[in-house]
């Protein structure tokens, strides 16, 4: 029987700290049922232009789940057909699903634009592109059920399987010069969305959805997967529980080290739970030889 553990930390960047900068980044995880989940990243651009990006992100990952919540419980209960769902994702998932997530993002940004941030009064001449731009982001999104998955982008990040074999990207979002990226904020952002249905894999896997803080920390991609192996395989051999307990401490260390970016990892662990106990077994025995004098690598 195959479960599955999910997990996250968003950690402000090290140069962020040092000026003074918020964390920008958001992201959120939920279950909808013990068959499907959902989960979400986003990082706010943080320039001067985008002034509410930390806002804009913090919606954009509250969007994703929103309209992806509402879409499987359209289309799939217990009793559907899986394949209708999966038909509907493969047709519509890069146009419909982007346009649904764009437009509910835009009506959030402009309901907080008015709530918060003195848009009180706006008239419907308003230029609402204008609006939205202050609340730039990027989004990355994950719905995961037993027998396949929908990946979800617009602009920069990650979105990594990882097990035994490989580590291989799901999504790959279009390069721009520099360090620009496609926003969540963009006028018709839903034509630079990236979408990907693939069926699920029976073996253990570790998903990852990352911020480019995470990515940028390295210096080669290579180096890059080689620590979401790192990852996959501290799970496997310690437990779901040793990579929670040490994510925190690991994403600021990578950060100071690295980029100084802000950093958001979101984790997700599909395995078989006799495996899972066993790491955890490890993980204790491991515990107990750190406390009677032992050293940890």
């Amino acid at each position: 029987m195959m479960s599955r553990m999910i997990y996250g930390e968003s950690v402000r960047g090290a140069s962020h700290i040092r000026s003074g900068k918020p964390c920008e980044d958001s992201f959120k995880f939920m279950e909808i049922s013990g068959q499907v989940s959902l989960l979400a990243v986003a990082d706010g651009h943080g320039s001067d232009a985008c002034p509410y990006s930390r806002d804009g992100a913090e919606i954009a990952v509250e969007a994703f789940c929103s309209v992806m919540e509402r879409l499987v419980e359209k289309n799939f209960t217990e009793n559907s057909d899986k394949n209708f769902f999966l038909s509907y994702l493969n047709r519509d998932g890069s146009l419909g699903v982007a346009r649904l997530v764009e437009q509910e993002w835009k009506q959030r940004v402009w309901e907080s634009y008015l709530t918060n941030h003195g848009g009180q009064g706006e008239s419907d001449t308003t230029d609402r592109n204008s609006v939205y731009r202050l609340y730039g982001s990027t989004l990355l999104g994950l719905l995961l059920m037993e027998d396949y998955l929908f990946a979800f982008q617009i602009g920069d990040g990650d979105i990594l399987p990882v097990d035994a074999d490989r580590v291989q990207p799901l999504t790959e979002a279009d390069k721009i010069l520099g360090t620009e990226t496609h926003s969540i904020s963009s006028e018709n952002a839903w034509k630079n969305a990236v979408t990907s249905v693939r069926r699920q894999e029976d073996h253990p896997r570790l998903y990852l959805l990352s911020t480019d803080g995470f990515c940028n920390s390295y210096p080669t991609t290579e180096s890059f997967k080689e620590t979401c192996r790192d990852y996959y395989n501290v799970l496997r051999e310690y437990g779901f529980q040793a990579v929670t307990d040490n994510l925190k401490d690991w994403l600021t260390e990578t950060s100071d080290l690295g980029s100084g970016d802000d950093i958001t990892l979101l984790l997700a662990y599909t395995g078989d739970e006799e495996c899972a106990e066993t790491a955890d077994s490890r993980a204790e025995e491991r515990r107990d030889d750190i406390s009677d004098g032992g050293e940890q690598e």
